[in-house]
């Protein structure tokens, strides 16, 4: 019976073609657009999360905090105690940190030979390479020696390479940079390997020198702009936000405002938690579609019905009860809503593959996210093919006979 009663209700929808296409296009978009911004949404975050943890894992970053009204300038009390001691007592007193490091930058203009390139320039210590997971690609970075000694030497992002240096080899030429009205020289002894930029800028158009060296000459003072400390392991990362935050609290007399921290977890929480709402948000104003395809499966029912009067009349003059009539027009609009499903299911997996492409980020397509698009919309037609069924199973058989 279930089998005659399938037969009944493909030959229905297939004498219809273009009726049947457009009361499951609604059921087509919606899904469709529910794959796809799942997908998307999954993938970025998949792209942002793998950036994340190419910067370095387990990074908490520790900078100066903004003194309120005063066109928001930095607190000179930061200044004052944001030293390279400090970042020192913070990898001695915080044992679930494994390493810290200080960093100052500016922004200028490197020149090698006729040609300049604006660049920024970060002084920073020897574990910048370690705790950013940054090496050079040739020559060296420099080291503790270097460090000690504050040497004028340097080593150049990739793209800054490129733009200065065209083929020819930078080590060991003599490179200018220009900063405020002043010329500082230096030697070059490396070249960094090239990094996508993530969410710290551009690495490949900065150029990167000993802390000591940068305060020495650049900054001409010895205060830092910020510290990037790291987690002995992921497990231990929360107890090090917490270990520095203490130290903090003595340096600045529990005065919060004087300074900020920002974990990776923190970041990617954040993260995710944005995703996840936008997600949502977009997720259910594709359901909105799915809704509009029922009520378009609904009413296509209703005007089949109203089609089929005779037809019903001559099967309820047979013998047909009224849960026959009522299942046919239930696997009518089940059928409808799940060759819709399928086929969001397909164009949505398409349009999530090709925004990937384009955005070069994984394609992720959830088993889950998919049987429940497809479950969701097998209830929206059960939930709308309802009533055409119970009406087309009311009908009195007298009266449909003699419909015209």
């Amino acid at each position: 019976m279930l089998w005659e009663t399938l037969k009944i209700a493909f030959r229905s929808l297939g004498t219809n073609k273009m009726r049947t296409i457009l009361s499951i296009l609604g059921i087509i978009i919606g899904v469709g657009a529910v794959i796809a911004v799942i997908s998307i949404a999954a993938g970025t975050q998949q792209q942002v999360t793998a950036r994340i943890a190419d910067l370095g894992s387990n990074l908490i970053t520790i900078n100066q905090g903004v003194r309120r009204g005063n066109f928001g300038r930095l607190s000179s009390t930061s200044e004052e105690i944001f030293t390279l001691e400090l970042g020192q007592a913070i990898a001695d007193y915080c044992p679930a940190v494994s390493r810290v490091v200080p960093t100052s930058q500016a922004s200028g203009h490197l020149m090698a030979g006729e040609n300049n390139y604006r660049a920024q320039l970060i002084g920073t210590t020897v574990d910048y390479q370690k705790i950013n997971n940054y090496f050079p690609e040739s020559g060296k970075f420099f080291s503790q020696y270097d460090l000690s000694h504050a040497t004028n030497v340097i080593i150049l992002g990739s793209e800054l390479v490129e733009e200065l240096y065209q083929d020819k080899n930078p080590l060991g030429s003599k490179i200018n940079f220009y900063y405020n009205q002043q010329s500082f020289i230096f030697r070059v002894i490396g070249v960094m390997e090239e990094k996508d930029g993530g969410l710290t800028g551009n690495l490949n158009a900065s150029a990167y020198l000993p802390i000591t060296t940068y305060l020495n000459t650049i900054g001409n003072s010895r205060y830092v702009s910020s510290f990037v400390a790291q987690a002995i392991s992921s497990e231990l990362a929360t107890q090090a936000v917490q270990e520095i935050e203490y130290l903090l609290n003595q340096y600045f007399a529990g005065d919060q405002e004087q300074f900020s921290l920002m974990s990776q977890d923190q970041l990617l929480d954040t993260i995710n938690e944005v995703t996840g709402t936008m997600t949502l948000m977009l997720s259910g104003i594709a359901a909105i579609s799915l809704l509009v395809g029922g009520i378009g499966i609904m009413n296509i029912m209703l005007v089949s019905v109203t089609e089929r009067t005779r037809e019903i009349g001559i099967r309820k003059a047979l013998g047909a009860k009224r849960r026959h009539i009522q299942s046919q027009f239930l696997i009518e609009a089940l059928t409808l809503s799940i060759m819709g499903g399928i086929l969001g299911v397909i164009i949505g997996s398409i349009v999530a593959y090709g925004v990937a492409r384009l955005g070069n980020w994984p394609l992720v397509i959830s088993v889950p996210t998919v049987l429940l698009a497809l479950g969701f919309s097998m209830l929206v037609g059960m939930f709308f093919g309802i009533y055409p069924a119970i009406k087309a199973a009311k009908l009195d058989p007298v009266v449909s006979l003699s419909y015209e």
